[in-house]
């Protein structure tokens, strides 16, 4: 019978094999040499005191069984009934997936271009200030995450089944290690061939995938989904059809309230970056002065509740960069990234404070959220020079309300100018973010810095709106419509996008089916 047990090792000793098999021994109460199986199911980095790796381990008295690749059930489905996926992030391309899987074509329709010529419109916006509203930072293969970090953490387990999704993962080219990590991470310039593979893989088996198509009409009759028109002409059919547009399709939403089919506002969160020198992380998180040379870049994860309203730290990038998020013109917005080394001199985490719809003079329009997102990007955008450089102030000027003589270096390429940060974002939003870095900075001596800078602004956290679904998981108002993923309001980042995409893949394969 397996049983599981936990040791704890010295970072020096990760990959000791012989010591951890002698403390497997030892918690086994088994003398040296006694023949069992073991394998590492989980690790994670306690660095509360003194750094130490703890290993959650399974032990067998027979060798464990190698699993098939997932990706040899796959057969050819290009004669097969078909489903419409809209979207080629992680939602629509695990939906796809899961597709082949059951025996159903996949016709992807991403808006944007594939995860090489995204480059070119990431480098314009980058250095030149111009944004291509169909190709950036959230729009293109791969989605948000493609080219905003890759991390693979969720505490969403009942979303669907994780280890599938990290199994997918490494058989498309990711490391296996990210099976046993407790944050998996597989880096901003590792996660664009993954996601070509996975495109080939879709491809190979028969199904379809159309870039440069952006939706801009869906042909409803009876109440039911027929077809899916784009901007380029096409029109494509299927009696399914899995949304997977992402958190910050607001062209989407319009059109489906313009055709009459129900969208709700929801919570989500607003505030800044906030960007330290790693060495300083490292030196809080790690109680040294430097950081020990076989550990990695030191992360943090910090929240609290103030008056019923959140303020918490999000998509923490150690070892990495600020990055230009905006999806169209006249807006600034950032995000984070890091590469897979995760080797920059930055650490920067988005730092933001929850919204909830009754915040709005309207809460129950469903673009009250949204509408006060866009006009707090706008009002960001108008504040500077008309380019994509970033307001920003050191931390400490900005818990005393004061412009920055200076700033900091900073990884964030589009540049910085020095602003009151205070009297660009609303006051709902400054007020529980000044008590909230005073809250983080008790807990981590030395995060309350002026070596650190903020940044405005944070604003794409999640998706403003919820399209609603019902518990067969199609939207309640058009049959054989199956809203998914960020941008339905199901799902926050790589890994729950991707089980979304699978679930909704399922719910597609019954409807077709029944």
């Amino acid at each position: 019978m397996n049983q599981f047990i936990e040791i704890a090792i010295p970072p020096q000793d990760i990959e000791n094999d012989v010591l951890i098999h002698s403390l497997v021994s030892n918690a086994l109460g088994e003398k040296e040499n006694t023949g069992f199986y073991y394998r590492i199911i989980k690790r994670s980095l306690d660095a509360r005191k003194a750094p130490i790796y703890r290993l959650r381990i399974e032990v067998a008295d027979i060798p464990f069984e190698v699993k098939s690749a997932l990706i040899s059930e796959f057969q050819d489905v290009s004669k097969s009934k078909s489903v419409l996926i809209v979207g080629a992030g992680p939602a629509g391309y695990f939906a796809a997936l899961e597709c082949i899987k059951l025996g159903l074509k996949p016709i992807i329709i991403e808006r944007g271009k594939d995860v090489r010529e995204r480059r070119r419109d990431l480098r314009a916006i980058q250095q030149f200030h111009i944004v291509n509203p169909d190709s950036n930072y959230c729009f293109g293969e791969g989605g948000a995450g493609t080219y905003s970090d890759g991390k693979l953490y969720t505490r969403s387990g009942k979303r669907g089944d994780i280890n599938t999704v990290l199994e997918l993962f490494v058989e498309y080219g990711a490391h296996p290690e990210i099976l046993i990590d407790a944050h998996p991470h597989i880096g901003s310039n590792k996660l664009p061939e993954i996601i070509q593979n996975i495109r080939d893989s879709i491809i190979k088996f028969g199904g379809e995938i159309h870039f440069n198509q952006r939706v801009i009409d869906f042909e409803i009759i009876d109440q039911k989904i027929k077809s899916v028109i784009t901007a380029q002409g096409l029109q494509f059919n299927s009696d399914a059809c899995i949304l997977c547009t992402g958190h910050s399709a607001r062209d989407i939403f319009r059109l489906l309230h313009s055709k009459n089919i129900s969208i709700e506002s929801k919570a989500f969160a607003v505030g800044v970056r906030i960007e330290h020198p790693q060495s300083a992380i490292d030196s809080i998180q790690y109680h040294r002065s430097a950081k020990p040379e076989l550990l990695p870049p030191a992360s943090y994860s910090l929240t609290c509740t103030l008056d019923g309203r959140g303020v918490f730290s999000f998509c923490m990038c150690p070892g990495g960069l600020m990055v230009p998020a905006a999806t169209s013109p006249g807006e600034i917005v950032l995000n984070g990234m890091s590469l897979s080394r995760r080797d920059s001199k930055y650490a920067n985490s988005g730092t933001v404070v929850s919204v909830h719809p009754h915040d709005f003079e309207s809460p129950l329009d469903p673009f009250s959220g949204l509408n006060f997102q866009q006009s707090i990007e706008q009002k960001v955008f108008a504040a500077g020079d008309g380019s994509q450089k970033a307001p920003a102030q050191r931390l400490t000027d900005f818990m005393n309300n004061k412009i920055s003589n200076s700033l900091p270096d900073s990884s964030y390429i589009p540049g910085l100018w020095s602003a009151n940060v205070c009297e660009i974002l609303p006051p709902q939003i400054i007020q529980p973010l000044k008590s909230g870095i005073k809250i983080f900075a008790s807990k981590m001596n030395g995060y309350l810095t002026e070596e650190a800078i903020i940044a405005a602004t944070e604003s794409r956290t999640s998706s403003p709106v919820r399209i609603p679904r019902n518990s067969l998981s199609m939207h309640p108002q058009c049959e054989g419509l199956f809203p998914c993923g960020e941008g339905a309001g199901y799902a926050g980042g790589i890994m729950s996008a991707a089980m979304d995409g699978q679930h909704c893949a399922r719910a597609a394969y019954n409807y077709l089916m029944s």
